[in-house]
């Protein structure tokens, strides 16, 4: 029996700390993998020259794993993220690594490329994970080791999003709040999925105080590095790294419900990025908006991959 062929597009996504490929149909993801940066203990993160390598050596194996996952499709075209959000200023050298594999691909399929954002590529994913790829209005909050906002998202005519950035903090983003006190507790970097893992033990969760929320005349804004130095504090006072653990979640929590109270400007909200993965998050921040509608990518969507820059590029080589 001759199997049908699908279009396909093929999404390529280097960030800061993984390399992702991925290939979509209209209704399914073809193949889907990535590749993390090993980060040596006890550092705390890699230049972005040092990612670059790593992505150069990473992609060539990926690349090998997806071709022959290609033997039923027509690819009608690549897309890449090209930077981490769409914003004139937006750079990160990391980026460059995919968008060089992506050009060299189209070149070799005779397809057209297009270009989007790692940011863009997280909205995509959640959407499609929570089977919403129409809406055309939402909210989104992104949190990870390289953000934290609060965006209004609109679908303009060409297939891509308009973003507007509603709020943010004011010196580290929640993933570095979440790795810093990681590494501190002996944890690898990145260390969201250990730190998860340690304080599902928890008795007596540290309490950390949930710092303030401002208006600083154009965006709402929040602080982590006063619950970084209290945690600090309670560490070298002894308290148990689980119980620590597990207040770092909860002042995530609610530090971030009250960001959405003062400045989520609409609803529904979507919640992606890498933190969003947290269990504790994803169980918490709903109960305390119950009057509200508020989605979660899965967890395996929620961190960085290629899948939502895929679903874009076929929108976009649809229209």
């Amino acid at each position: 029996m001759i199997r049908p062929i699908l279009e396909c597009v093929i999404g390529f996504d280097t960030s800061a700390y993984t390399a992702s490929v991925a290939v979509v149909s209209r209704n399914n993801v073809v193949f889907e993998q990535r590749r993390m940066i090993s980060v040596p203990s006890p550092h705390r993160g890699l230049r972005p020259s040092e990612a670059v390598f790593e992505h150069v050596r990473n992609m060539p194996p990926l690349i090998d794993s997806m071709v022959p996952q290609l033997a039923d499709c027509h690819v009608k075209g690549i897309c890449v993220s090209e930077k981490p959000r769409p914003d004139p200023h937006s750079y990160l050298p990391p980026f460059q690594v995919g968008v060089s594999f992506a050009r060299s691909l189209a070149s070799i399929y005779h397809v057209p490329l297009r270009l989007s954002t790692h940011q863009e590529g997280h909205i995509q994913a959640a959407l499609w994970s929570i089977h919403h790829e129409e809406w055309e209005r939402f909210s989104v909050l992104h949190i990870s080791g390289g953000t934290t906002e609060l965006l209004q998202v609109e679908r303009n005519n060409t297939g891509n999003f308009d973003i507007q950035r509603i709020a943010t903090t004011d010196d580290l983003y929640a993933g570095q709040l979440v790795d810093r006190i990681g590494v501190l507790l002996g944890l690898p970097f990145p260390s969201g999925p250990q730190l998860q893992e340690l304080a599902r033990n928890s008795t007596n969760p540290v309490i950390l105080t949930v710092p303030r929320v401002w208006y600083d005349g154009s965006q709402w804004r929040t602080s982590f590095s006063g619950p970084e130095s209290q945690a600090r504090r309670a560490w070298e006072h002894g308290v148990d790294a689980r119980d620590l653990a597990r207040g770092v979640e909860l002042v995530l929590v609610y530090t971030l419900a009250r960001l959405i109270e003062k400045a989520a400007p609409s609803w529904p909200l979507v919640v992606v990025g890498g933190v969003a993965a947290n269990e504790t998050f994803r169980n918490q921040l709903p109960r305390l908006f119950n009057t509200h509608n508020i989605y979660f990518a899965s967890p395996e969507l929620s961190r960085d991959n290629a899948v939502g820059i895929a679903r874009i590029g076929y929108r976009l080589l649809s229209e």
